[in-house]
């Protein structure tokens, strides 16, 4: 089980790995060796996120997820596999724990008296300045 925080955890069974040749630091290693790890993770066959937590999931990872709701993690920034899976195991449950935070509602706000005040002469003083301008005959 991998722990997100407190409420959740994640069973390593739903999450699969793919390791594939990588850009970057290795030299002519790079060429030979699939050291890149893609990590795969079905959110919507997860059953230990809540849908609550799912919906903004989708909505954080963007582009990282596919039609079908697998999301998808690449992680090539290391020159090993073991360390790669590491970092994406780690941007994966930093996802999740974005997204299991509820974000705080807006309350909306009306402007001050003075901020209004302010914000009309700054208007009569642009005004002001534009008649100036005019062509007097």
């Amino acid at each position: 089980m991998i722990k997100v925080n407190n409420n959740i955890e994640i069973n390593e069974n739903e999450l699969k790995f793919d390791f594939v040749r990588s850009s970057g630091p290795g030299g002519q290693n790079v060429n030979k060796v699939s050291t890149a790890a893609q990590l795969r993770f079905d959110i919507f066959a997860s059953s230990s996120l809540s849908g609550e937590i799912k919906d903004r999931l989708k909505s954080f990872a963007g582009n990282k997820i596919t039609k079908e709701g697998i999301l998808i993690i690449e992680a090539k920034r290391y020159r090993t596999q073991e360390a790669n899976r590491q970092d994406a195991i780690a941007r994966l449950i930093e996802l999740i724990d974005k997204s299991s935070h509820k974000p705080k509602k807006r309350i909306k706000t009306k402007p001050t008296a003075d901020s209004n005040r302010k914000r009309i002469e700054a208007k009569k003083k642009i005004s002001e300045k534009k008649k100036l301008r005019k062509f007097v005959e």
